[in-house]
């Protein structure tokens, strides 16, 4: 009897030592995977996401992303929650629900003569605020100043005007790459996706420059393989160029390239006036390059294929391991 009892011990042991390797195999080879198979698609795929960034500032960034949206080459966008084109919109989710529509969370007020604040009252969140009550010019700026607490309440409240307004937002991500400047304020960042249940803008290849990020990320964090966006050192007359040596170029995994669109017209001029870098003829350039026909034959000579943040949120949401 003792020694039946004894063995039936060891094989319960055995079996339960026996299932706990496989388990630890098992979630081992799903963290080996790249997060292009993690999506179902094989892992030389090529992923882009063309993503817009900047709706809701003014009504030429909405119409020329709207355009651009239209032709489905430009497939995903964020929205500027405090800014005064937000109702627009806001109009434009709820008759296109199956838009891949994110949350720009602006805590920066980058133009001199065309300036936003916050959605919660300016007593509530004083810290994010300048001397003349606007959000602060720039993320260096507001970083120095910024209260994360205060920032937290201000882009939680940011997230639950878009709900109430109808819009199920796909993703998150940072105006000016504000909650990037310190662990505080991506902790604050990371916290609220969390709560949400949103996959955040995080590249790989941030690890090496933020070195704190790895610790701070968790198993279900989604990391995508890298960001593309044009700056300021490329000259107007390179700006194509620029954009197709990079699609040449494009390596297998999931890809963001961000980019700005907006007609150079009378309205964006006097908004982005002095501030040619990310002002209107430089988002006139994105939107012409990225509404062509040759970048929708670059895409398919190099086997790209555009996918969404929608499809990285199903696992942020708990969908695939």
């Amino acid at each position: 009897m003792k020694r039946g009892f004894l063995i039936a011990i060891a094989i319960a042991l055995s079996t339960l030592i026996t299932g706990q390797a496989l388990m630890t195999d098992a979630k081992t080879q799903a963290a080996a995977r790249t997060l292009a198979e993690r999506l179902g698609y094989a892992p030389d795929a090529k992923l882009l996401i063309v993503h817009a960034d900047d709706l809701g500032m003014t009504h030429s960034v909405n119409a020329a992303s709207f355009k651009a949206f239209e032709t489905g080459l430009v497939n995903s966008g964020s929205i500027m929650v405090p800014c005064p084109w937000f109702p627009e919109v806001v109009a434009y989710a709820q008759s296109h629900p199956e838009a891949d529509l994110g949350l720009h969370l602006t805590l920066t007020s980058e133009w001199t003569s065309y300036r936003w604040g916050p959605v919660l009252s300016k007593k509530t969140v004083a810290s994010l605020l300048d001397s003349e009550g606007y959000f602060y010019l720039t993320e260096t700026e507001a970083a120095k100043h910024i209260d994360a607490r205060e920032a937290e309440s201000e882009i939680r409240a940011q997230i639950e005007r878009a709900r109430a307004s109808g819009i199920r937002p796909t993703h998150l991500d940072s105006h000016m790459g504000t909650l990037y400047q310190n662990k505080a304020l991506f902790e604050t960042l990371l916290k609220v996706a969390r709560d949400y249940k949103l996959p955040v803008r995080i590249s790989r290849e941030w690890f090496t420059r933020m070195p704190y990020l790895p610790s701070i990320l968790e198993p279900n964090d989604i990391s995508i393989d890298r960001i593309i966006s044009i700056g300021p050192d490329v000259p107007p007359e390179r700006w194509g160029a620029f954009y197709t040596d990079a699609i040449e170029s494009l390596r297998p995994g999931v890809t963001e390239m961000i980019i700005h669109l907006a007609y150079d017209d009378e309205e964006m001029r006097a908004a982005t006036v002095n501030h040619p870098d990310w002002g209107a003829g430089w988002r006139q350039r994105d939107f012409d390059f990225f509404t062509s026909d040759t970048f929708r034959r670059l895409l398919k000579e190099n086997d790209i294929k555009l996918m969404t943040w929608r499809e990285i949120g199903k696992l942020a949401a708990g969908g695939r391991n």
